[in-house]
């Protein structure tokens, strides 16, 4: 048995922490937070929580070692999550789902005597197709008059960026990623729209906010100068006035250049089916247990996997693309595909505290098999990034590769070197073979009919 290791990520809260014993994972509550645990179990909060689908659950175990024991009141083991994303990974769409299942979360809590203390978008995950909570101790004992402390976290993890994307851009969401503990809501305030002054609900929670946050910056406010004046009703009231204006918030996701691109795709029927067909032979063959398409656009070919029960990570450049993808995940109750906004040519980061408090993309690897459709010719050709470089990262994310190359000749490449000098002369299919044999074996070439584009089925090589 090897000795508890505690999660690096898991130092902020006094509450408890997660830790790691012989790749297990596990929680610890702490001794501080014994009356809130125990209450959260008897007071059928957490009974809620499961049978709606709004939590991870978790067992109580004995006998297990952890990494700091005179700390300990319990130790529970989790429901494993199989992807762990990150909210400026997500589409307008997944963050709003995220925001109101937050704020349902609040309300519920309320109901049973409790508060939801942590309104961090970090602590939610699209775990089998719903979004659930995957912090235990994020609720305290709920005493009547006391404001909700999580209001201002709320408003700068969900509201702001909303805001900002259905405003202004949907890319406005990458500011999450500069600003880890959420978008400032003077920041906000200053970079929205002077109409959004008319919308009562993002006056009240942005912009009177973040005027109010000015106005008592630097001074000190006694707890028991607001304990005491916000009743329940009050917090309700808050709580639905937040919804309001969350569920107010919307964005078009159609008219995109890759949103819409395989309506327009120089592909015949037969070809598109071909291509499938291919692609699912290779998934049967290698039948990998978690596959990441890199390039999904709305899913299509993703879909071949999760529909086989595979766990399927979609990850797009395009938002649009990536609603798109969600919003038919949700009609159609799917579990195992997770959509995500992704810029390969710049891609998630390790952030926070030493730069490991989230993940990096690679970090989150290697997976077992990644497709990269229709991609390889947008990375070298629009990026410049040299087919070395592309074979480089490949091996690093994935043991196995589904990969498709497209050749000049192809309508699609012929656009993207129409406005560009072509000084790309090794995008050849046999400069492309020899950069990817460097990291990969090849196992399988096979031509896609009725097309110039060959699909291939690699495994990395053994160091």
């Amino acid at each position: 048995m090897t000795q508890p290791e505690k999660e690096f990520a898991s130092f902020r809260d006094p509450s408890g922490f997660l830790f790691y014993q012989d790749e297990v994972l596990y929680r610890q509550v702490n001794q501080a937070y014994q009356p809130h645990y125990d209450r959260l179990m008897d007071s059928g909060l957490y009974q809620a929580l499961i049978e709606q689908g709004l939590m991870v659950a978790h067992e109580e175990v004995e006998g297990i070692s952890t990494p700091q024991p005179d700390l300990a009141y319990k130790v529970i083991q989790p429901e494993m999550v199989r992807f762990i994303s990150y909210p400026y990974e997500w589409c307008f769409h997944e963050l709003r789902s995220a925001a109101l299942i937050t704020l349902r979360l609040a309300r519920l809590a309320l109901e049973h005597g409790m508060i939801l203390k942590d309104a961090s978008a970090y602590n939610l995950q699209f775990v089998d197709g719903a979004w659930k909570l995957i912090d235990t101790l994020s609720f305290e004992i709920y005493e009547e008059g006391e404001p909700w402390v999580a209001y201002k976290q709320f408003c700068q993890h969900f509201l702001a960026p909303l805001a900002l994307m259905a405003s202004k851009d949907l890319r406005l969401n990458l500011m999450s990623r500069l600003f880890i503990d959420g978008i400032p809501l003077d920041v906000a305030s200053k970079l929205l729209p002077l109409r959004t002054k008319l919308n009562l609900g993002l006056l009240t929670h942005i912009h009177l906010h973040a005027r109010t946050q000015a106005k008592y910056a630097g001074k000190e406010v006694r707890r028991e100068e607001v304990e005491g004046k916000i009743s329940e009703k009050s917090l309700m009231g808050l709580l639905d006035s937040l919804r309001n204006t969350v569920k107010g918030l919307g964005v078009r996701i159609s008219g995109t250049e890759w949103a819409d691109y395989y309506d327009a795709t120089n592909y015949s029927e037969t070809a598109f089916e071909e291509k499938k067909a291919l692609i699912s032979r290779f998934v049967d063959q290698i039948q990998p247990a978690e596959v990441w398409d890199l390039g999904a656009n709305n899913g299509e070919f993703s879909r071949i996997a999760s529909d086989r029960g595979i766990f399927t990570v979609a990850f797009d450049i395009d938002p649009n693309a990536i609603s798109k993808a969600y919003i038919q995940a949700r009609k159609d109750r799917e579990t195992n595909l997770l959509p995500l906004v992704m810029d390969l040519t710049n891609p998630s980061p390790g952030l926070g505290w030493a730069h490991k408090e989230r993940q990096s993309l690679i970090d989150r690897g290697p997976v077992s098999m990644a497709f990269a459709l229709a991609l390889v010719h947008h990375l070298a050709i629009s990026n410049n990034v040299p087919l070395p470089k592309l074979a480089q990262f490949f091996s690093e994310v994935c043991e196995h590769l589904v990969i498709e190359f497209v050749p000049k000749s192809d309508s699609q490449v012929k656009r993207l070197l129409a406005s560009r000098l072509d000084i790309f002369d090794d995008y050849t299919e046999a400069g492309f073979e020899a950069a990817f044999k460097t990291q990969f074996e090849i196992l399988q070439k096979a031509p896609v009919p009725e097309s110039e584009r060959t699909l291939y089925l690699m495994k990395v090589k053994q160091s």
